[in-house]
């Protein structure tokens, strides 16, 4: 199986990069509380940082709102993952722990203010895309039942005719979503080589050494640019 971006996506995000985990054998069923415990001090540290700072206007922020207005998507209306998160906590609104790897994740992402996903890849047949859209795609959004019709030319991760987020970072699928009987997985964390590739980097192997720690899986790590973009596993 390969994690492709596709071409074309370089011609509106040139310096667009993804660092990559992939982690197989993962046991999500149980609780951790050194988990819980990181991502609540995590949520403080966040709810500090942003005390007097509107998330929209930190550095960490704007090149992904830059790169929403390129691929013409309004981010006052539509929200990358890491400002939501960073959003709801700024106004102590904290957020639920979910299950382990969820949590785990969110508990780096905010640290490194980085959008970071997690996919199921059991849960996929064919390559994992960074691409646009189709008129053949099919989206079902996260927490719902019924499925939504995608139009052509929106940014998308996908597998298949699946898409799995809709508008690049903004809302994830239901298929693929991580539970407790997750047991192999893929993570992307995407950036923008000059700006953030480095805390990509940064976050990525503090990721793996987690994940390695309290699941004991085996690990396979990556970086996905417009020079390599792709990474087969």
């Amino acid at each position: 199986m390969k994690f492709i971006i596709e071409n074309k996506v370089f011609e509106t995000l040139n310096n667009l990069c993804v660092a990559v985990i992939i982690a197989r054998g993962i046991n999500n069923t149980k609780k951790i509380d050194d988990i819980s415990m990181m991502l609540k001090e995590n949520i403080e540290n966040v709810e500090k940082e942003f005390e007097n700072v509107k998330v929209k206007e930190s550095n960490y922020i704007k090149c992904y709102r830059d790169a929403f207005q390129k691929l013409n998507i309004n981010p006052n209306k539509f929200m990358c993952s890491i400002e939501a998160l960073l959003t709801r906590i700024s106004k102590k609104k904290g957020m639920p722990e979910i299950n382990s790897v969820v949590d785990l994740v969110n508990a780096v992402s905010i640290k490194y203010k980085l959008p970071m996903g997690a996919h199921d890849l059991d849960s996929m047949n064919e390559d994992f895309y960074i691409r646009y859209s189709t008129d053949n795609d099919i989206f079902l959004p996260f927490g719902e039942t019924d499925t939504e019709n995608m139009e052509s030319n929106e940014l998308v991760y996908a597998s298949s005719n699946d898409i799995r987020t809709r508008r690049w970072i903004w809302r994830q699928s239901e298929h693929g979503k991580i539970i407790e009987s997750s047991k192999n997985i893929i993570f992307p964390i995407d950036a923008f080589v000059g700006i953030n590739d480095d805390k990509a980097i940064n976050a990525r192997e503090e990721l793996s050494n987690l994940l390695s720690k309290f699941f004991n899986c085996e690990i396979i790590t990556g970086m996905i640019d417009a020079k390599n973009n792709y990474i087969e596993f």
